[in-house]
């Protein structure tokens, strides 16, 4: 029985479809995503009387940009977001990385109890300990400093990112720490020289994570900071006057916000991507 031949073209156009509207699909989810961003940056960019008529003319100025930066407050607030940021996935990193290998290589009563303690706290909503936090954190004279911002961010990402060290731990092979441990080396010798160059990778998609989280946080940056220890989150939200917002500023400030995050998450992909591959 001869073999009827399919044209060409029927093999070819379905193909062709799909290849257009995958296209198709992923250019309205960049749209969908972009068009916010450029709409901030066109309204930062617009005096104010024409803010709301940011799709007309061409008239542009930065003259937002450097009010906001005259403004003490806002630079004040710029540098407590990026050092809170930082000592938090420092602070942050020392403990889960160590977490999470005695989750992954220790099985034992202590491994269960922590392993239990982080599992309750992570399915609680962090959004219900802000209310007994504020009062700890005034009863004890936290409240408004760096320290009492800090420790949440960091219990938060202990929670969440202990899990997350367990299973990059899980997936590498333990069997050249047991010759390390064979060879000589302690169990921290091990951990430091075998285990731990093996998981950079993760531990600097962690790094990513960390800082971005806490740059951009805004619930504990509201509820537990007043005067002393503005944030960049609460501030850009503080441009409400007698008249109105203050779309102009606001969107300058914002734009400057998303300078570091989106630096960061550009030279740090390809480590966030290499490290949830392990």
């Amino acid at each position: 029985m001869a073999m009827v031949r399919r044209p060409l073209l029927l093999g070819w156009m379905p193909s062709l479809g799909r290849r257009t509207l995958f296209a198709l699909a992923l250019f309205a989810i960049c749209f969908l995503f972009a068009f916010p961003v450029l709409w901030l940056i066109l309204t930062s960019l617009r005096p104010e009387s024409g803010v709301y008529y940011v799709h007309r003319g061409t008239e542009f100025t930065l003259a937002s940009f450097v009010e906001v930066l005259q403004e003490e407050r806002l630079v004040q607030a710029f540098v407590n977001s990026a050092l809170i940021s930082t000592l938090a996935t420092v602070f942050s990193l020392l403990v889960t990385v160590s977490s999470g290998y005695m989750l992954s290589r220790f099985k034992g009563p202590a491994s269960s109890t922590w392993f239990g303690t982080i599992y309750v706290f992570r399915c609680v909503p962090y959004i219900s300990w802000v209310l007994p936090l504020y009062f700890v954190a005034q009863s004890w004279g936290l409240y408004d400093t760096y320290v009492g911002l800090l420790l949440p961010h960091i219990a938060v990402h202990i929670c969440f990112f202990s899990w997350l060290m367990k299973g990059f731990f899980d997936g590498i092979d333990p069997s050249m720490e047991h010759a390390a441990l064979i060879d000589g080396c302690t169990r921290w010798g091990a951990f430091l020289r075998v285990a731990l160059p093996s998981a950079i990778p993760a531990i600097s998609a962690l790094g990513v994570l960390c800082w971005l989280f806490t740059w951009n946080e805004f619930l504990f940056a509201l509820i537990l900071t007043g005067n002393k220890v503005p944030m960049i989150t609460v501030v850009m939200a503080q441009f409400v006057t007698e008249m109105g917002l203050r779309w102009n500023l606001m969107a300058a400030t914002a734009v400057l916000a998303l300078v570091p995050a989106f630096l960061l998450a550009l030279f740090g992909q390809k480590y966030v991507i290499r490290g949830l591959r392990i």
